[in-house]
Order: C-alpha cells, then sequence, then structure tokens
C-alpha cells in the first residue's frame, strides 16, 4: 500500500531536492499552498507549490493511470510567485510536474490531474521523462536532481507538445536513445534547443553524481564523513576539454574538502597518499588565517578511501593530470 504524506511531510522532500540540487529554501509561510524561496548564490525563484501524494486512479481506471487529487478551490497565477502544482511518489522518489495553463480556474473540489505509471518509471530510471497525455498537455516526472531545471524551464518544458518531432527528440533524448549533438539540436525548435541542452547535460550531472556517491559508498574520500554532506568531485575539472564523466574521474568529498581540493590546499598523488600544499599553509599562517588548521589536519585520511571496484577509482592519469593543472609539483 503507497504512503500517504501529510502538506509539511510533502514539503520536507521539496526542500531536500532543493539541497540535493545544491540550492537554499527558505519557508514564507507554514501552510498549503506554501511559499518559498529557492536560491543559490547568483539565482533567485520566488514559489508557490500546490503539492499532493501520487496515487493510482482508482478500480475503474487504467492500471497505468496514477494522480494528484486537486482540492485547490482555485488555480490561478499570483503576482510575485511562480506557481508549481507537483505530485509527489514515494515508491520510487519521483514528481511530476503539471501545467498551470492547462488548469486555470476553478478545478472543481476532487479534479485530478493523470500521469502514466511508465513516465514515473522511467523517471526513476532515467532522471526526467515528458508525459504526452494525448491533448497537447505535457506532464513531467522528475527526480530530485531535476527539481531545480525543471523550475528553471517549466515554461519551455510544458510547451513540448506544441510540436511532436520536439517531443519525440526530448523523449529520446532523455532515454539516452539518442546524442544530443548539434545535428540533433538543430532539429528542435528554436525556443525549446537551449531545454534540451540544459535537461540533457542535468542527466549527464546527475548520473556522475550517484555513480561516483554509490562507488565511495556517500563518504568523503579524505575524511570519511557522510551525513548527507558529500558531493561528486571532477579530479581533472570540468571545465577542461580532456575531462570526462567516467567515475574513475570522479571523486566524493564533503563540501569543505572539495572547495580545499579545488583551491590547492590538499590533494592525492598516484599512490592515493594525501599531501598538503605547505607553501600555501606558510602563507595562511602568515597573514593569521590558519585556524582550524590542526583540527583540519587531524581529520584527514593519511591515503584517501577508494571505491571497492577497480574500475571505479580514480585513474592515475586523470590524478597526474589534474594535480599538474593545479599547479602541483
Amino acid at each position: 500500500m503507497a504512503i500517504i504524506f501529510n502538506k509539511k511531510e510533502l514539503l520536507y522532500f521539496v526542500s531536500q531536492a532543493v539541497n540535493e540540487c545544491g540550492w537554499n529554501i527558505v519557508y514564507l509561510n507554514d501552510r498549503h499552498p506554501f511559499k518559498v524561496i529557492i536560491s543559490d548564490h547568483t539565482n533567485k525563484y520566488y514559489l508557490k507549490i500546490i503539492i499532493y501524494n501520487i496515487t493510482h486512479g482508482g478500480v475503474h481506471r487504467a492500471k497505468n493511470e496514477y494522480r494528484i487529487q486537486i482540492k485547490e478551490p482555485k488555480l490561478e497565477y499570483e503576482s510575485g510567485y511562480q506557481t508549481l502544482i507537483l505530485g509527489y511518489y514515494e515508491a520510487l522518489n519521483v514528481f511530476a510536474g503539471f501545467d498551470l495553463a492547462r488548469h486555470l480556474g476553478t478545478p472543481g473540489y476532487s479534479s485530478s490531474f493523470q500521469i502514466k505509471k511508465e513516465n514515473l518509471e522511467k523517471a526513476d530510471i532515467h532522471g526526467f521523462s515528458p508525459c504526452d497525455k494525448g491533448n497537447g498537455e505535457i506532464a513531467i516526472a522528475f527526480k530530485p536532481g531535476f527539481f531545480v531545471e525543471y523550475v528553471r524551464n517549466i515554461n519551455s518544458l510544458h510547451t513540448f507538445g506544441e510540436s511532436q518531432q520536439d517531443f519525440t527528440i526530448l523523449e529520446k533524448v532523455m532515454e539516452e536513445e539518442i546524442e544530443p549533438n548539434s545535428d540533433i539540436i538543430q532539429q528542435v525548435s528554436t525556443p525549446r534547443q537551449k531545454t534540451i541542452q540544459i535537461i540533457s547535460k542535468t542527466q549527464r550531472d546527475n548520473n556522475f553524481r550517484a555513480r561516483v556517491l554509490r562507488a565511495y559508498g556517500y563518504r568523503c574520500a579524505f575524511s570519511g564523513i557522510q551525513l548527507k554532506l558529500v558531493d561528486a568531485a571532477h579530479i581533472v575539472p570540468v571545465s577542461h576539454e580532456t575531462s570526462t564523466d567516467e567515475t574513475s574521474n570522479g571523486i566524493a568529498l564533503s563540501s569543505i574538502h572539495h572547495k580545499a581540493y579545488d583551491k590547492g590546499l590538499i590533494t592525492f598523488n598516484e599512490k592515493y597518499q594525501v599531501i598538503f600544499n605547505e607553501k600555501e599553509i606558510k602563507t595562511l599562517k602568515k597573514i593569521g588565517l590558519d585556524g582550524g588548521l590542526d583540527k583540519f589536519k587531524k581529520e584527514l585520511r593519511p591515503i584517501i578511501e577508494v571505491p571497492p571496484a577497480i574500475t571505479d577509482r580514480p585513474n592515475i592519469t586523470y590524478v597526474q593530470m589534474a594535480n599538474k593543472l593545479r599547479g602541483w609539483k
């Protein structure tokens, strides 16, 4: 039997999704519909969130018809806010987003918005799945790691029903049947080209993150910490032309160790030994910014923790290249 969550529990899953995307969330009220601000260091969105549990449509409905049961007196835009109509399906930890523009007005106290079970399942596998409801309306199923990009691209995503070709390309790209290269992107209507590029990049990033974190047991390779404070870092920086999304070009690091690694305060060599930048430490001591250094050093492992599978461990060539790029001799 599906677990039914109350509204504040559903808001918790939203907050977890926002945090998984590396963004922050601030609550503006504590009653449904919820109003929140999500932000990172450069962007901010004011959201009005209408959210319900996703359940099966009932005994007289098709087996693959799942839905949210709306209990709002009226659905409308609100000045200053972007309104999200969401469902959450606990069994697969996926959300569904529905198009407000298609449901403006008074839907009726027990109106339901549908999405197919296979799209929820595809989202669980691929991270994201658009659902063509047959009338030009597009519902979107997505994993928590896609939450922010759903918000940022919501208007474009829900218009993919205007072109069968655009929808088919989006669907095939997200199911990894075709590569979103320049030739494929050019076949998509201009307003939606950027959306496909962004969503496919998010899929690659999320796949990389999931693989690396699983490989390291969700544990920081430098310190061993877990606590859901660990992220996947590229060894050869993602901005470099030779960087890849192979698991062997990734390492699981807590936020503080990720920054220390990227800034060249610490690294590891081809023997997986942890190395300090003594020159930088000397400079920090000289200018009086070495507070916490002893504690930081004490909590580090002498050798990074590596994945059990040899193929998942840091590739020595990538390690050497990354150290050279970051200025290590």
